[in-house]
């Protein structure tokens, strides 16, 4: 269970916190609630009710606090109470915390309010309290009572800390010249009180400095199993090896804040929150979560709509097995479960030597002696030792609880000068593994069976040798004059730029609303390109490389790739055209020998125009053949072509051009214009896959995948035969012809019936 705590932040906001020092571009009291403000934040991300803040505002323009009718405690107001901070709540203390019309006001007075506060919300109660002051030290200071109140906040383990707005630091290597002596007394009265109180006392240039850095959440881990490590049967065997042991998390995956779904809040839920007695947190705002609801359906063609609603209950759980869903009862599927219990068995060792890191299946975690039992300290130390001094590692089976399916982990142990432990991480069965093939990098094997160790796929000497420099200049781990190691890359100083950038993000957006999200903080990005000085002595060798390697730069891709590429030239390199005397350009595609031409007039397209010209004669001449077709005798040639247009038109990446031809093809067969029916040809059409472009296809199309699935449908209305009870014997043997699904077939109107392709 997480500690509960109580912080107060008592927040300076005098006069002359508004003005602006030493070529800050805010004022102080800005820059003391960047440190603020990033602390309340990082409070409410966590959402834990027992993590309790409380603002007092000093210096203010009135008085409100519990000793008000005290002239020692005016101008300090309490600006909010101790309790769990939301975000309406930070919309609110954003507003009240500006810098006030007077300078009265007692720093120290504001610090008994404060501890009068945690007094009164924590009781006896154990909770983590403190109280933070931010101020300038220019207020007047009463040092009354000094060594009753650090004695009060000693008894109650009230931690202070105290951060001034040009405080001087000697350690961090501040210090303000031609300091007002006003400040500098009261400077020295709180650093005295805050050491005195065992706190801390510092610079608001340190303080405000550090928030880039990220904080690391230190978590408590919880037991994951306790239990025995068995090695041997100890219900048959009194030799057989029985330790208590306690495992627990050692590493875990930190995974960024996840986003959640928020619609507009309705009138009805509005006034719903808002009557009396409604208890709900966020009733002022204007944005309610999504809630979920499923439903769960069956295929029924006697019901309304082909679909009846069935409870959850009344569903069976299925498993995949291939393409299909195999249902189990419960009872059946509990005899397929395995019968386990609890425990650590030690079933084989293994050298360290032999053993792939990669075979990792899970973050690592500890197993330690069960705490309080030294009988089990000694004997799990004397097994970590015995398997430190043969370097082996040992293999045991893992259930965690009972009936839980079994792991197969690996034990190692692990050594320090003050603590002793067994490293554990999962191990993959051998169904988890996956073994794969590829061909030697070193030598290449012809299909004859010869072995080839120079070829123009393999490195030369030259190429290993440049690679080898330019690998050995771009080393992290450098040696300084003295001869010592420096590491480049420490890594307790990398952080996750995913977790700590988007935590940083949301604080700033929930002070600043409507501002631009700052860039992210240096030593995020630290490390996301390589030092300059390493650059800098690893250019030359680089240079060689890509010399010696014949790198060349790829050319980017460009839409209509095939327009860009260079029409192919005949070995001899003879120009056939001006030998045979053909025109360059060809200004019409002829009927006889529309496929070749339209090929030719695209690849001497030099614009957008002159493709989609060619396109609208393609697209005559296919009309054309289809309206003087007899029956279907064009309708190959109309596939080939369409085929043609299609590849063509993909591999140009102008997929609309296409499209709008074959919507406007089927609106002229609905509507039959093309020399009558022709239905036909769309079944042609479609077995030969000459739908619309998706996107899929080429990124530029519009076309999702359902727009495409409905133009393949065809659809008519019956004009002829509207006798009740006769069906058209030509439309039923084309229907049966194609394989076409006709529903109401037999309807007395014959209306919209439809074939589905």
């Amino acid at each position: 269970m997480a500690e509960k705590e109580a912080t107060i932040y008592i927040v300076d906001v005098g006069k002359s916190m508004g003005a602006r020092h030493h070529d800050r571009p805010v004022t102080d009291l800005e820059w003391a609630m960047q440190y603020v403000w990033d602390k309340i934040t990082t409070t409410v991300a966590t959402g834990r009710k027992t993590a309790n803040v409380g603002v007092i505002g000093l210096r203010t323009d009135g008085t409100s606090n519990e000793q008000e009718h005290d002239d020692s405690y005016s101008n300090i107001s309490v600006l909010f109470e101790l309790g769990q901070v939301l975000m309406p709540d930070i919309r609110r203390l954003k507003d009240m915390i500006t810098p006030s019309n007077t300078n009265r006001g007692d720093a120290i007075s504001a610090v008994l309010v404060g501890m009068g506060m945690i007094i009164d919300f924590t009781k006896k109660l154990k909770y983590k309290r403190k109280i933070v002051l931010v101020t300038n030290g220019t207020g007047a200071m009463s040092n009354d009572s000094y060594s009753d109140i650090t004695s009060k906040m000693l008894e109650l383990g009230i931690e202070l800390v105290i951060l001034g707005a040009d405080f001087d630091d000697a350690e961090y290597g501040v210090k303000e010249e031609d300091k007002d002596l006003n400040k500098a007394n009261n400077e020295a009265l709180l650093r005295a009180f805050a050491e005195d109180c065992q706190g801390m006392f510092g610079t608001l240039d340190q303080a405000v400095s550090e928030l880039d850095i990220p904080r690391i959440k230190v978590t408590k881990s919880a037991v994951s199993f306790k239990g025995m490590l068995r090695l041997g049967d100890p219900e048959n065997y009194e030799t057989a090896m029985r330790i208590p042991v306690e495992r627990f998390f050692r590493t875990a995956v930190a995974k960024p804040t996840s986003a959640s779904s928020f619609v507009m809040r309705s009138g009805a839920e509005a006034r719903q929150d808002s009557a009396p007695g409604s208890s709900a947190p966020n009733s002022n705002e204007s944005l309610v979560s999504v809630r979920t609801s499923r439903t769960y359906q069956i295929s029924d063609e006697s019901a309304p709509g082909g679909n009846v609603d069935v409870e959850r209950d009344d569903l069976a759980k299925g498993y995949e097995y291939g393409r299909t869903a195999v249902a189990i009862d419960q009872s059946d599927e509990s005899v397929t479960n395995l019968r386990t219990f609890a425990g650590l068995d030690l079933i084989g060792f293994i050298h360290e030597d032999k053993y792939d890191r990669y075979l990792h299946m899970s973050n690592t975690n500890v197993i330690i002696p069960e705490r309080g039992n030294d009988n089990a300290s000694l004997a799990l130390s004397s097994f970590i030792h015995a398997l430190h001094e043969v370097e082996s590692y040992a293999v045991a089976r893992l259930v965690t609880k009972e009936n839980k399916p079994p792991m197969i982990v690996l034990l190692a142990p692990s050594i320090e000068p003050d603590y002793e432990c067994l490293i554990e991480v999962q191990l993959p069965y051998a169904e988890d593994v996956r073994s794969y093939r590829f061909p030697p990098l070193d030598k290449v094997v012809t299909i004859s069976g010869k072995v080839l160790t120079e070829h123009r796929n393999l490195p030369d000497d030259n190429l290993k040798a440049a690679m080898s420099d330019y690998v050995d200049s771009m080393e992290l781990d450098i040696k300084n004059d003295e001869g010592d190691v420096i590491t480049g890359l420490p890594i307790e100083d990398s952080f996750s730029p995913l977790v700590h950038r988007l935590g940083s993000a949301i604080r700033y957006r929930a002070i600043h609303p409507e501002d631009p999200i700052l860039e992210p903080a240096e030593i995020l990005t630290e490390f996301s390109h390589p030092p300059e000085d390493m650059v800098t002595r690893s250019k030359s060798i680089l240079t060689k490389l890509i010399s010696t390697a014949d790198v060349k730069k790829v050319p980017p891709k460009t839409k209509g790739r095939k327009r860009q590429r260079e029409a192919e030239k005949p070995l001899s390199g003879l120009d056939v055209d001006a030998l045979l005397s053909l025109e360059p350009k060809r200004s019409r595609i002829s009927t006889e020998n529309a496929i070749p031409e339209f090929k030719q007039t695209l690849s001497r397209a030099e614009n957008i125009e002159a493709i989609h010209d060619a396109v609208q004669q393609m697209a005559s001449i296919i009309e054309s053949q289809i309206r003087h077709s007899l029956a279907h005798s064009n309708y190959d040639r109309v596939v080939e072509a369409l085929g043609t247009m299609r590849e063509e038109l993909v591999d140009y990446e102008e997929p609309a051009v296409y499209n709008d031809f074959v919507r406007g093809l089927k609106d002229n067969m609905l509507a039959e214009k093309l020399g009558g029916d022709r239905t036909e040809l769309w079944y042609f059409m479609r077995k030969a896959k000459l739908g619309l472009i998706e996107k899929k296809e080429v990124e530029s199309s519009t076309v999702e995948d359902s727009e495409a699935r409905e133009v393949r449908i065809m659809h008519w209305r019956s004009a002829r035969n509207t006798d009740p009870g006769i069906v058209p014997r030509r439309k039923l043997r084309q229907a049966i012809k194609i394989g076409c699904e006709i529903k109401n077939l037999l309807t007395p109107n014959h209306e919209d019936e439809r074939l589905m392709l």
